[in-house]
């Protein structure tokens, strides 16, 4: 099945109203995108709590433990799986290297929209500016 051609379409040639709908849709979707990059950046901070707690562990802890060479991960979705303290951090380490990861493309998608927006907004400004100049001269 042939992927449909995308269409370009120059923000000078929108009329005002259509601005606005790029606006608005753009500032929806750059609000979507930053509180997705805080849940990132939260998870991102919870595995990396996870690899210090191992970390922290190994090193030793009062209290009794039968097994003294493994920790249970909580690998997602209510699973736990039972590790050596080498591969929980591994585990986890991976997680914060995969949630890094996403965060610097997530990053950039902000910034292309952001710019996207400033130069809605710019255009707006001007259509605004010309139709005051216009009428100003009626």
């Amino acid at each position: 099945m042939a992927s449909p051609k995308q269409q370009t379409i120059e923000l000078v040639d929108l009329d005002l109203a259509q601005l606005s709908e790029v606006r608005k849709q753009l500032e929806e979707e750059l609000n979507h995108l930053t509180n997705s990059f805080g849940k990132l950046k939260q998870a991102q901070t919870r595995f990396q709590d996870c690899v210090e707690s191992v970390e922290s562990i190994k090193l030793g802890t009062a209290g009794e433990l039968i097994e003294t060479n493994k920790v249970i991960v909580d690998v997602g979705t209510g699973y736990y799986v039972e590790k050596s303290f080498d591969d929980a951090v591994k585990f986890y380490t991976e997680k914060v290297e995969f949630i890094k990861k996403n965060l610097d493309t997530l990053q950039q998608t902000v910034t292309s929209k952001q710019n996207n927006l400033r130069v809605t907004v710019e255009v707006i400004q001007k259509k605004l500016s010309q139709g005051a100049a216009s009428s100003s001269k009626s």
